[in-house]
């Protein structure tokens, strides 16, 4: 025999699972419940050469970012060079972030900047492009299927539109409708005051209005 009845008479040793499958429930549930790191506290990181912490923040608003590029510029290549441009410039001025404002208002400042920036040096060179405004600028051929409105949601047939307004009035009608600023963050954002916000939302709207009426009417 392998045993002996005193081997046999001693109780089994056992253990859960549990014991070695994690924490347990209660930690579980701290760490879920635990609140995500702010970004005041992984911009203080990141100043510190945490490139990890940079990095979370990128991927925190890359979107955003990308997006407000997007409105102000088209679906063109050079939207991606600008919201990559954003993310250097905040990366060479972090030791000048102090908080006053929030990220996500900071970041958007430099996007409206440099895609104005874009802009102009287009406009510079005297190049045509669909999404500057120009005084020959007339709406694209519906049967161009890039811009027909008949194959567009309507956020693409808006989108699209945005182009062929000035862009100042493009600017702010990205900020308020399609980013959700506020009235006073728009206007800390383009260093414009809040009535002028208001003016060119007006203003705005309408000529996008006409131009998509206008467009739908080919």
């Amino acid at each position: 025999m392998f045993f002996s009845q005193k081997d046999k008479a001693k109780p089994k040793r056992s253990f859960r699972v549990s014991t070695f499958a994690g924490p347990s429930d209660k930690i579980k549930r701290e760490i879920i419940t635990a609140p995500p790191i702010t970004d005041a506290a992984l911009v203080e990181k990141a100043k510190q050469n945490d490139r990890q912490a940079f990095q979370l923040l990128v991927q925190r608003h890359e979107q955003q970012v990308r997006a407000t590029v997007l409105g102000m510029l088209g679906p063109v290549a050079e939207a991606d060079d600008v919201a990559q441009e954003v993310f250097i410039r905040f990366f060479r001025s972090l030791d000048n972030f102090r908080g006053d404002a929030q990220l996500t208002t900071y970041l958007s400042r430099i996007a409206i900047n440099l895609s104005l920036n874009e802009l102009k040096r287009r406009q510079r060179a005297q190049k045509r492009f669909l999404f500057w405004q120009r005084s020959d600028t007339t709406i694209p051929d519906p049967a161009d299927e890039h811009a027909d409105p008949a194959r567009m949601d309507d956020q693409q047939l808006v989108r699209q539109a945005l182009q062929y307004i000035d862009a100042d009035y493009r600017s702010v009608i990205i900020l308020r409708l399609l980013d959700g600023y506020s009235v006073k963050e728009t206007a800390e954002i383009l260093d414009i005051p809040m009535g002028t916000v208001a003016s060119r939302l007006a203003r705005g709207l309408d000529k996008l209005k006409e131009v998509i009426v206008r467009w739908k009417a080919m």
